[in-house]
């Protein structure tokens, strides 16, 4: 059988890397350093031109099951690792049949769980990435996904804005669905929590976890927090016919919460009085989308609501005598005044430690510090180069791994990856 790659448009250089070899031999100078979880199967990264790839070893119904899978979460733009294309009809040297690859492309500025887990994490880092991995979650079996295999290790994490965004990785026990029954979901959740407290529990017994986290007590966390935020985005409101003002409450709630509302159906009591008000929940992202429509910045959930608070503050004070100003007109100076002149206050060699709109993000916070250290408005681009000099300068480059190779294609991530930051 001839090699075949089913791929979406992507690099054509995936026909050069080794598929006549199995992934566990493949060269030296073919491998990139990158932290990474544990998994069932044999997993390596791999640089081509200016992406990195995973490339995995797994059965070809697994593989193309993997690949439409990802694919189609993608197109419902769910957080997940991007599917690049499965590789069939491998054979070695000898002629003996290889396993199927599938790759996808690697996500940049994120961390496995074991890469922020030890020693110096902290609880509260303990706890954003329980509410991430919630939120995923709800957002998975919003949209009709039964993961089967939820944990830690089949998740990649990213900084935002203080907090993490978690994305799902392996998708291969995973079921597309028009909508999840009750039963759906509360099993899927029980294999979180169990998998997620033997996660912590292997990595209490290394030594790996502060002495004050409690691993089941965390893994309920999970379905604590994941119930409290399902329950938000589907329970009925109940109210008399003249608290409409309870409709645009709801609506901004959930907008807070980061999910735009597609539709309202109201059900009124035989006496006229009662109405009962169920919000059709379509997507996630009301905020990133927002932004992305203003400045074309392209952002995490959380940095865009923390952009989206800076660019009406900027509003506020510099646009006081424009109060109608067209609301693209202000992002645009907001961009080209505010956001641009901090990003590129960092220098090119340190743009690798964080994205820049957690830089930003960063730069605000300190900003917030210096000044009340100072008595006085510190200022912003005073405070970006006092980050850039004082901070970002001694935090570990988290971009910086992918350009590194190894000798060994098991090294596990270096201690310096763990988040001691706030």
């Amino acid at each position: 059988m001839a090699l075949q790659i089913l791929a979406a448009p992507g690099d054509p250089a995936l026909l050069d890397l080794p598929w006549s070899t199995s992934l566990e031999r493949w060269p030296e100078d073919q491998l990139v350093a990158l932290p990474r979880g544990i998994s069932r199967h044999v997993v390596r990264f791999v640089r081509l031109e200016n992406s990195v790839y995973a490339v995995k070893e797994v059965g070809e119904a697994l593989a193309r099951r993997e690949y439409g899978l990802l694919r189609q979460l993608e197109r419902k733009d769910i957080p997940c690792v991007e599917a690049v294309g499965v590789v069939l009809g491998r054979v070695d040297a000898s002629g003996r049949p290889l396993d199927p690859a599938l790759v996808t492309r690697h996500l940049q500025f994120s961390l496995p769980y074991r890469a922020l887990f030890s020693s110096t994490l902290r609880p509260d880092t303990a706890d954003r990435l329980v509410d991430a991995l919630s939120v995923l979650l709800v957002r998975l079996h919003n949209t009709g996904f039964y993961w089967g295999d939820c944990s830690l290790s089949n998740t990649l994490f990213r900084r935002d804005a203080g907090s993490f965004a978690a994305y799902l990785v392996d998708a291969e026990t995973g079921e597309l669905h028009n909508a999840l029954s009750d039963g759906q979901r509360g099993y899927d959740l029980d294999l979180a929590r169990t998998n997620i407290a033997g996660e912590l529990l292997d990595l209490e017994a290394g030594g790996l976890l502060h002495p004050s986290m409690d691993p089941v007590v965390i893994a309920d966390q999970v379905a604590h927090r994941y119930g409290m935020l399902w329950e938000e985005l589907t329970h009925a409101d109940v109210f008399d016919a003249h608290e409409r003002y309870r409709v645009n409450q709801r609506v901004r709630r959930l907008n807070e919460l980061g999910y735009d509302v597609a539709e309202l159906a109201f059900v009124t009591g035989e006496d006229g009085r009662r109405v009962e008000l169920y919000p059709k929940v379509v997507d996630a992202g009301h905020h990133s989308r927002r932004l992305l429509r203003l400045t074309g910045l392209d952002v995490q959930e959380n940095q865009a609501r923390r952009l989206l608070n800076d660019l009406d503050h900027f509003k506020a004070e510099v646009c006081v005598d424009k109060k109608n100003e067209d609301e693209e007109i202000v992002a645009h100076r907001w961009l080209t005044e505010v956001f641009n002149p901090v990003v590129s206050a960092v220098p090119r060699e340190l743009r690798g430690k964080l994205e820049p709109a957690e830089i930003f993000h960063e730069v605000l916070e300190h900003r917030w510090f210096l000044s009340e250290r100072l008595g006085r408005d510190a200022g912003l681009l005073p405070a970006a180069r006092s980050y850039v000099e004082d901070v970002l300068s001694h935090k570990p480059d988290e971009a910086a791994v992918l350009g590194s190779r190894i000798g060994s294609p098991t090294v596990e991530a270096p201690p310096y990856l763990d988040d001691t930051s706030p």
